[in-house]
């Protein structure tokens, strides 16, 4: 019943929330570094959250905090694109703020710390990753798949509505898009997506299942990882934009934005069976297959040419 409220409410409230966005004046315009060709509303994370709030009521209300300021800075980068380090200190508070109220389990301050931590890495992750028609969504759609069928109780119902919530949304980004998630959507799914690992990691959990939760969130980490390699190699500055990313680069080898993201949707999809099938397995075991498929994708981005990129010089 969860998933199916999530994905009635994504579907009424993505269409609202795009002509909001067009009132608003909050449009992504064709540049440089986009991929478009007109102008496309943003605001996607408004419905995507609105949508999941149905889960997030009956299982964790509290993580609507976080949640809910992860929307605003974001948006906010959207209107008036935030310097890096008002953005950055903005992710830290969100992610402190997550510390204060996700339950770890650990009263120790440290722990928090780590959320708040988990949090910033994965916001800059979704960020990166949301750079074709219903690439982002697709991916966190996989992971919050994922965390639904590893996880229990309410950490479940979030996941489950998040699933819902995207798969609804994606009804109007699949391509060509007619809506993004916006910053303030990435943003939200990067934080969504960190509390729900958070929850994985709680003592309580069985220490397989941690090890393998950290497969559901495996490509977008992955992105971040590659793009400090390849930035570190063009000798360009690390918040530099560049069309470098292993789905531009797929699309630059021929393959149409539908297929590539389906292509990396997919590719997220063999990481969660992976993880699963650590949760399932002693914790040596889920070391060795974390670490593996860690091996596993940086020798294949290696050899797929995947950590060199030409920056182009109106990159900022």
């Amino acid at each position: 019943m969860v998933v199916i409220a999530a994905v009635a409410l994504a579907l009424v409230a993505t269409p609202a929330a795009s002509e909001l966005a067009r009132r608003a004046g909050l449009l992504d315009h064709p540049g440089p570094l986009k991929v478009q060709t007109k102008p496309v509303p943003y605001l996607g994370g408004l419905a995507v959250l609105a949508a999941a709030a149905v889960g997030l009521a009956v299982g964790r209300p509290a993580w609507s905090v976080p949640l809910a300021l992860a929307l605003v800075l974001g948006t906010l980068d959207d209107a008036r694109a935030l310097p890096p380090r008002v953005r950055l200190a903005g992710e830290v508070v969100v992610g402190l703020v997550a510390g204060a109220l996700v339950p770890t389990g650990v009263a120790q301050p440290w722990a928090a710390l780590a959320t708040a931590v988990v949090v910033v890495v994965l916001i800059n992750a979704v960020n990166l990753i949301d750079g074709l028609d219903a690439l982002a969504a697709g991916v966190s759609l996989v992971s919050a798949v994922g965390f639904a069928i590893a996880l229990d109780g309410d950490d479940r119902t979030v996941a489950l509505a998040l699933a819902g919530a995207l798969a609804g949304f994606l009804v109007y980004n699949r391509p060509p898009a007619r809506i993004y998630l916006g910053d303030g959507g990435s943003y939200v799914l990067g934080t969504a997506l960190a509390v729900l690992l958070v929850g994985a990691w709680r003592p309580e959990r069985d220490l397989a299942l941690s090890l393998g939760a950290v497969l559901f969130v495996a490509f977008p980490v992955a992105e971040v990882a590659f793009a400090v390699v390849r930035r570190a190699r063009a000798r360009a500055p690390l918040f530099a934009g560049d069309r470098g990313h292993l789905y531009d680069q797929l699309a630059q080898r021929g393959l149409s934005t539908g297929a590539t993201s389906l292509v990396c949707a997919g590719v997220q999809a063999a990481l969660v069976a992976l993880g699963l099938l650590a949760t399932h397995t002693e914790p040596a075991a889920s070391v060795a297959i974390v670490i593996a498929t860690a091996l596993a994708l940086l020798a294949g981005a290696g050899a797929g040419g995947f950590l060199s990129s030409t920056f182009p010089r109106s990159a900022r």
